[in-house]
């Protein structure tokens, strides 16, 4: 039975089915014209405006548009002539796309809302952190015209007891838990250095980062009679609140030596202007990304003695691993990983790394 012809078809062309293999017809490979099929264009054009165009009678600037090309008349993106020029260049894929970002429903949007909510169940953590630490620490910081060592330590001048070094570590990490998050060592990750210190004894400890002076503070309470802690804070303005807090706690320049600058130019002088000739006990408690670098440099001016014991803080969050690959990869250390969480988030993991100088061979 013959059967009639398709759409951009000869109409005296005969056609014929079979079973058997397809022929693939010369006229299937003409590119698709408005003049093909006008029934088709009419219902394309019509189908492919935006829902408002759609439901209102054309206006002038519509029509200018349309003639002059994109960015005249209409005040939306997507103008009517687009689809038109699209359609008739039988770019279909290009008007698909179009009509996607055009015309996209609601429910597109709706479709990741269990995803985002999925994320933020899931990063909570991570979230109240960024929150605390970059936005309301920012907020705080322009309002009341104080950084936040600076607010901790007028709250430790009004709430600690002068000369009691362990009362004023509790009133830092209560402020911390209570107030602002500090961004300190915390109590947990503090008695594993308090531990080590006790263990090692260390006749002359470095530590790179004194920050608020926490840490500072854990080492000093902890070191054997006749030691001595120098420690190197980069920032002036934080080196000064350190500096008070120190003292605060009772411990002179003799004891806790404070060095302002960064550690990349400090390291180099220690021996000749701080006369530090060995570190039985190195604290990297600064950059985590700078960790490596200081390591090196610390080998290369023959600062570690064999036994000494290097720790650093936050090698899991951020993170350092540079650091520690170089560690376990150049045959020097003995590592050992200490597995903890951030202080007032115990469910974000960190770690401190302990690594045990074997000595230059």
């Amino acid at each position: 039975m013959p059967c009639e012809g398709r759409v951009g078809s000869r109409p005296d062309a005969p056609r014929s089915y079979s079973l058997g293999a397809h022929t693939e017809d010369p006229d299937d490979r003409r590119p698709w014209t408005p003049s093909t099929c006008p029934v088709l264009w009419s219902c394309l054009s019509r189908s492919l405006q935006p829902r408002g165009l759609a439901r209102r009678p054309a206006r002038r600037s519509d029509l200018d548009e349309e003639e002059n090309g994109p960015g005249h008349g209409r005040r939306g993106p997507f103008p009517i002539g687009l689809w038109r020029e699209e359609l008739s260049r039988g770019n279909m894929c290009a008007v698909c796309y179009v009509t996607q970002v055009g015309t996209m429903s609601p429910a597109i949007a709706l479709a990741f809302l269990p995803l985002v909510v999925t994320l933020l169940v899931r990063y909570r953590h991570y979230f109240r952190l960024l929150v605390g630490t970059v936005l309301l620490r920012s907020l705080r910081d322009c309002l009341s015209g104080l950084r936040i060592e600076e607010r901790a330590f007028s709250y430790v001048l009004t709430h600690a007891l002068p000369g009691d070094p362990g009362h004023i570590l509790t009133t830092l990490d209560h402020w911390s838990s209570h107030c602002e998050y500090l961004s300190h060592m915390g109590p947990v990750k503090g008695q594993i250095l308090m531990r080590l210190v006790e263990e090692k004894a260390p006749a002359c400890v470095l530590e790179l980062g004194t920050y608020c002076g926490y840490s500072t503070l854990l080492i000093a309470q902890a070191l054997p009679p006749g030691g001595r802690l120098l420690t190197v804070e980069r920032d002036p303005r934080t080196a000064a609140v350190a500096e008070k807090l120190i003292r605060l706690a009772g411990f002179d320049e003799h004891m806790v030596e404070l060095i302002v600058g960064s550690s990349e130019e400090v390291i180099p002088c220690l021996r000749t202007q701080y006369q530090l000739s060995r570190a039985d006990l190195v604290l990297l408690i600064h950059r985590p990304r700078c960790y490596l670098r200081d390591l090196q440099l610390l080998e290369a001016h023959a600062l570690l003695p064999a036994g000494a014991t290097v720790l650093a803080d936050h090698v899991l969050f951020p993170g350092a691993p540079r650091f520690l690959q170089y560690a376990k990869s150049c045959g020097r250390y003995r590592c050992r990983l200490y597995h903890t969480g951030l202080p007032d988030f115990p469910a974000i993991k960190d770690g401190i790394a302990q690594l045990t100088y074997a000595g230059p061979g």
